[in-house]
């Protein structure tokens, strides 16, 4: 992904299904729970990040020849440090919030996403930062 002023983003996330939690494959609740690691790395800084999300998401088209879906969620992450580049996080501790889109295929999901990494005021600055993510989720 890319994030302000050129901080490039790179995640790996282990999602698992609301389904799964709730035991039934059709339930009211749509969604999934993702644990990712995350870097980012700017021109002079670098920040290591472990985050926990429930996304919850809502079907688009269902009778299409892939399944479309977008997704919201808010979730807590915690980072190795509060500066990058010229941005100024002030807590280790953020929220990260996220809204995307979402094509399921058999074996993977492709998804485009928009996510906020701030601490909701709770210090300051607050400089915050905004990320652009294109991904690739493989099932097993």
């Amino acid at each position: 992904g890319k994030g302000h002023h050129g901080v490039n983003i790179y995640r790996f996330g282990l999602q698992t299904e609301f389904s799964l939690w709730f035991g039934k494959e059709n339930t009211p609740f749509s969604g999934y729970f993702e644990s990712s690691l995350n870097y980012w790395k700017g021109s002079e800084d670098e920040i290591y990040g472990i985050a926990f999300s429930p996304v919850f998401t809502v079907p688009l088209c269902d009778d299409c020849m892939h399944k479309t879906y977008i997704e919201a969620g808010i979730g807590a992450s915690f980072i190795s440090n509060t500066e990058i580049d010229d941005r100024n996080m002030s807590s280790l501790f953020q929220f990260e919030d996220r809204l995307g889109y979402i094509v399921k295929m058999d074996t993977f999901d492709i998804h485009i996403r928009y996510m906020h990494y701030s601490n909701a005021g709770i210090l300051q600055p607050n400089d915050g930062i905004n990320v652009f993510l294109a991904g690739v989720a493989c099932k097993f």
